[in-house]
């Protein structure tokens, strides 16, 4: 039930770590002449020394990047780093002592639980809006027009232009969510990444300046029921692997196409987000120990993971 009273409290909590992100970027409309662009989105003071966590959508080619507190004071910020698969930045800005937000916990998120966005809506000034709603659905996997974008949370909170970047919270005033307004289609419907999933990309930013990934080296596809008696498969759930990059982890270790991944390290696989999930806990050069199922038979293999090849 709607609580007027604590959802202001939730939103005066969060608030003063939501700052404004207002960018610069010099665009060419031919070939001589070029123009400035100002962009704007928001983010989160995600630590007391003033790192930013935001979508990279927001920062990306960005020659000049301005960060305005809740208090209209300004600051200049630096790209620390930033990772495209996930839409995920880090900005820096000099000082201590900031106000950062509180993160939760996205993995215990459950459908019709509160949902509430803030941020720097369509870029006006004035401080930031506030939209409510609930978690329609988790474990999203959305297209946009730079690439899939996997794990999402889903949200009927409107989430608009220059939200993106900006906290969706829980009833409690915690940060469950980064705000993503990249999606093209979404009309009524809006979609956040994890907080977790965003706390770890921003930290291995901070720590390295770049994201670096394990590899299996497998494409494939999630098993159910009806797949898996249309092709007379002896598991109704799984990694169905489809395709194999030659000189891969995979490929090494003797795995092939129309094998069924069942564990990874003892991990149940009920598909490929189990797989990126558990492998993205590992570390380039780890020995992982995987369970296969192949026809009829499950065998157990030892892959060393390998860097993400450059796209």
């Amino acid at each position: 039930m709607f609580n007027e009273e604590k959802t202001i409290k939730a939103v005066e909590k969060v608030s003063p770590s939501v700052v404004n992100v207002v960018t610069q970027r010099i665009m060419r409309y031919d070939r001589f002449n070029t123009y400035e662009f100002k962009g704007a989105g928001s983010g989160i003071i995600m630590t007391p020394e003033g790192y930013i966590v935001t979508n990279n959508h927001v920062v990306e080619q960005a020659k000049k990047v301005d960060i305005y507190l809740c208090d209209g004071q300004k600051y200049e910020g630096h790209v620390v780093g930033a990772d495209p698969h996930t839409d995920i930045a880090v900005i820096k800005i000099n000082g201590d002592n900031f106000y950062s937000g509180e993160f939760g916990n996205s993995d215990d998120l459950k459908p019709g639980q509160m949902a509430i966005a803030i941020g720097n809506s369509l870029g006006l000034s004035g401080g930031p809006s506030v939209t409510i709603g609930v978690i329609s659905a988790i474990r999203r996997n959305i297209p946009s027009e730079r690439g899939v974008l996997e794990n999402m949370i889903q949200t009927d909170a409107a989430i608009n232009p220059g939200n993106s970047g900006g906290p969706l919270i829980d009833s409690e005033g915690k940060i469950i969510g980064i705000n993503n307004a990249i999606i093209p289609f979404a009309q009524g419907i809006g979609f956040a990444i994890p907080i977790n999933v965003a706390k770890d990309v921003a930290n291995e930013l901070i720590s390295c300046g770049q994201v670096t990934r394990p590899w299996l080296g497998i494409l494939g596809i999630d098993l159910n029921p009806t797949l898996a008696s249309y092709y007379q498969l002896a598991s109704n759930e799984g990694a169905l692997i489809v395709q194999i990059n030659e000189g891969s982890p995979a490929h090494k270790t003797g795995l092939e196409p129309g094998d069924i991944i069942l564990e990874i390290e003892e991990n149940s696989i009920k598909g490929m987000e189990d797989v990126r999930h558990t492998i993205w806990k590992r570390k380039v050069g780890e020995k992982i120990k995987i369970k296969i199922l192949r026809k009829h038979q499950q065998f157990f293999g030892t892959l060393q993971l390998a860097h993400t090849p450059a796209s």
